[in-house]
């Protein structure tokens, strides 16, 4: 029998399932009480590791429950009587017959989807209609010669990368938007549009229709030697647009054709690569920069906000409800007609977050208006939006934050379109899986089914809500609230949603003998082979007594996962609020309630206070939280702490963990590399220090061996073991960055150098010019901040106080 936290393990690793209590209250009051909310942090497109049994995709249906307002589907916690051939769904404790093709099922004979093991299941849609992904590239022309060269082999080399059936459209933008045709031979041809105004769906339909001839007429503006719009014949009955429902060549279900394997409805704009491979090759390498002149002291005008709304609008009058991604490539700010977030003068900086608290942010309200009415239409059509940001200076993404939030996409933070920082991270989502498939799932939605004594209050992570209200959405809201189905418009192995539950049941009711609190995650998505697939991961925790079993309740406490919920909260709050302080005064508070509750102390006795070890890290977690980037946006720019609250909303808890609390190993002489505190004690003159905040990974080298490696002692063959001590944290840094997405930033600094900063800024200040707290050795840093054990007291005090 395996262990309880062997269980708890193999449900992240299998399921990537993890929650902040794994033993939960039966009364609503007990679970306030508990004050870090039960969330649970689910992976709906968790890889299961190489070591366990993977089960293929099931090639049938699911078995739904019968009864109307559940329909939960079959899986191990069912109770089966195999001679009736009746399933009773635990949900509901509704009787279900099996249906006519489970006939031949048997205790020994049973489905996958009831075996204990596959508490995930996967299905494929056999009906559904299969569509090839979509990918529409915008890419930004108003950037030098060099960054438009690298970006241009880097959207050739990702060409390479996509399935062949995949369609790809193609619009450039400087003052103007270009939308470009595809396959014409020897002729290249584009449409113009204004980077002042808004395209509309009619302009794109016309453009559309424009190339599309209606049987018997003669060719008018169809391209020399191209097949008619590039539109089989009999799909041109009628222009393309999305049409009303059911089996015309624009239903919502796609190309009305049904079956497996059919192929998309074409069009000039967007064509499968294997037929126009050659042509977008060529019109790639003749981009070239913006010829339209810049006056000295001006920026460059840029229309980013009215090529993203070409390109949404394309995709939706062609391909509502399928899945498709925009990938921008944008180098610097909007500056020119809607969306644009500052003026052409350079006399005028962009938004700070100074000026946002005054509130002296022309553009910023109109800015952020735009691009969250293009993220509602992304999303409506189950789109996604990747932002590929790469420029010195902001570039807008705290107001395009809804785009990539909303729609699941990817956003990537860089200096410049050369460096390998974009170049790796770009190549990395195209990753493949073992079947050659790429690993994005597309147009996704999620749903959340509860049984009794639970009911949800929303989610916090990167999607946007179905609107499906049912019985089990509770009336308290937190994060994306009043729904129990979510919409991601595209889905990575990577992507992690923390789903917020409220515990229903009224204090003073009996706990079930056995009974279990019941989860079930359905996702439903288009895989990247174009076949619609359902995922199904069931899981469940018991209910306790808080009375007699608040010992088991404290012991099934994670303070990882809670860490990272009280995190996700925070910076919800804290965006929300415009980034008041009231953000970091309710974590002081959730912090003293859990103390509170969970230490052992004597009444105003401060010395007394203890935390067992299920506690005893969550308040480090807390200290460095509050000194995160995460909700200290001093020394970080609007665009900065968008682009990390955004990574922090989509990773999973390890990952997290990680950035609310950096990594430290120490390299020395003295043995292997080993974990140190991440303190100022630690940065002594004879180590290296390698640091890992998930966005950056830092090599420090002490004073000592900084002058060692000035004085070239590495090249002298009898100081091998120096060059084998500088060699060994590169090693393991290499390692880190090749493993993660976004690919993070590599430092190697100093004792004293400019890029130690880095470093300080993130260890506990223990040693300050003025702390009493002092001990010898490490390396001062010069703050106001307080450190750990500062915080711990005041901590201590607060929490065994009688009159808090």
């Amino acid at each position: 029998m395996a262990s309880w936290e062997e269980y708890l393990a193999a449900q992240q690793n299998n399921d990537g399932v993890q929650f902040s209590w794994n033993m939960w209250p039966h009364s609503r009051i007990d679970a306030q009480r508990l004050v870090v909310p039960l969330t649970c942090f689910f992976t709906p497109l968790k890889e299961k590791p190489a070591t366990e049994a993977q089960q293929p995709p099931l090639e049938y249906d699911p078995v739904l429950c019968q009864k109307a307002s559940c329909k939960a589907i079959l899986n191990p916690l069912c109770a089966v009587d195999f001679r009736a051939k009746i399933w009773i769904c635990p949900f509901c404790n509704n009787r279900n017959p099996f249906p006519a093709h489970y006939a031949a099922i048997a205790e020994d004979n049973r489905p996958p989807e009831l075996y204990p093991q596959f508490t995930t299941i996967e299905y494929t849609l056999r009906k559904a209609t299969t569509m090839p992904p979509i990918f529409v590239f915008v890419v930004d022309t108003c950037m030098t010669a060099e960054e438009l060269k690298s970006l241009k082999e880097c959207l050739q080399t990702a060409l390479s990368l996509l399935p062949a059936d995949a369609l790809v459209g193609l619009i450039t933008f400087g003052r103007m938007v270009q939308l470009h045709e595809l396959n014409v031979q020897g002729i290249s041809r584009s449409y113009v549009f204004k980077g002042t105004k808004e395209v509309t769906q009619k302009q794109i339909k016309d453009v559309l229709a424009s190339g599309i001839v209606r049987p018997g007429a003669p060719g008018i503006g169809a391209a020399p030697g191209a097949p008619i719009g590039g539109i089989p014949p009999q799909q041109q009955q009628r222009p393309l647009g999305p049409g009303p429902a059911g089996p015309g060549p624009m239903g919502p279900g796609g190309p009305g054709l049904q079956g497996p394997h059919q192929h998309a409805p074409q069009n000039k704009f967007l064509q499968p690569i294997s037929e126009c491979d050659e042509s977008i090759n060529d019109l790639i390498d003749q981009i070239t920069v913006d010829r339209w002149p810049v006056p000295q002291g001006h920026r460059p005008l840029r229309a980013t906000g009215a090529a993203l709304a070409v390109a949404v609008t394309l995709i939706e009058s062609c391909f509502p409800n399928t899945g498709a991604r925009i990938m921008s490539f944008i180098g610097g700010a909007c500056t020119h007609g809607p969306g644009a977030v500052v003026g052409e003068e350079l006399k005028n900086p962009i938004r700070s977050w100074n000026s946002i608290k005054e509130d002296n942010v022309p553009f910023m309200k109109k800015a952020t208006k735009f691009y969250d009415s293009l993220a509602a239409r992304v999303v409506k059509n189950g789109h996604a939006v990747d932002v590929y940001s790469c420029a010195l200076d902001q570039t807008g993404l705290l107001e395009m934050k809804n785009l990539f939030n909303s729609s699941g996409g990817h956003v990537v933070m860089g200096d410049s379109f050369n460096s390998s920082l974009f170049k790796q991270t770009y190549q990395r989502s195209f990753e493949k899986d073992g079947h050659g498939a790429l690993k994005m799932g597309f147009n996704a939605t999620m749903e959340v089914k509860v049984g009794a004594g639970l009911k949800i209050e929303g989610v916090l992570g990167c999607c946007a809500s179905g609107n499906v209200k049912n019985a089990n959405v509770s009336d308290q809201e937190m994060g994306i609230g009043g729904t129990c189905q979510w919409k991601f418009g595209a889905i990575s192995p990577r992507t992690t949603i923390g789903v917020v539950f409220e515990i229903a049941a009224q204090h003073g009711t009996a706990v079930p003998q056995g009974g279990r609190g019941l989860v079930q995650f359905v996702t439903q998505y288009q895989h990247a082979d174009g076949r619609k697939r359902i995922r199904v991961t069931t899981t469940c925790r018991s209910w306790a007594d808080m009375t007699t079993q608040q010992p088991n309740i404290a012991y099934g406490f994670d303070q990882e996962a809670a860490a990272v919920a009280i995190a996700r909260l925070a910076s919800f709050r804290a965006a929300n609020e415009n980034d008041t302080p009231e953000a970091l005064r309710w974590l002081d508070r959730t912090l003293i309630r859990l103390c509170q509750k969970f230490g052992e102390y004597v009444k105003d006795d401060a010395n007394s206070f203890r935390l067992s070890e299920k506690f005893s890290l969550f308040p480090q977690f807390m200290f460095h939280l509050r000194r995160s980037q995460f909700l200290q946006v001093f020394n970080n720019s609007p665009d900065e702490t968008a682009y990390y609250r955004h990574i922090l909303f989509s990773e999973n808890v390890l990952e997290s963990t990680t950035m609310i609390q950096p990594v430290l190993f120490s390299y020395s002489f003295n043995g292997p590399p080993e974990p140190v505190l991440l303190d100022t004690s630690s940065i002594l003159p004879d180590r290296i220090l390698l640091m890992d905040d998930y966005f950056h990974v830092l090599i420090f080298h002490g004073q000592t061996i900084a002058q060692w490696k000035k004085a070239n002692y590495q090249d002298d063959p009898q100081y091998a073991t120096f060059k084998q001590l500088l060699e060994a944290p590169v090693a393991d840094a290499t390692s880190i960055l090749q493993e993660r997405f976004p690919m993070p930033r590599y430092i190697v600094t100093e004792h004293e150098g400019s890029q130690a900063r880095f470093l300080l800024s993130k260890v506990n200040p223990s040693l300050t010019h003025n702390n009493p707290y002092a001990n010898e050795g490490g390396a001062a840093v010069f703050t106001d901040d307080v450190s750990l054990q500062v915080f711990m007291e005041h901590l201590k005090k607060l929490s065994s106080s009688s009159s808090t």
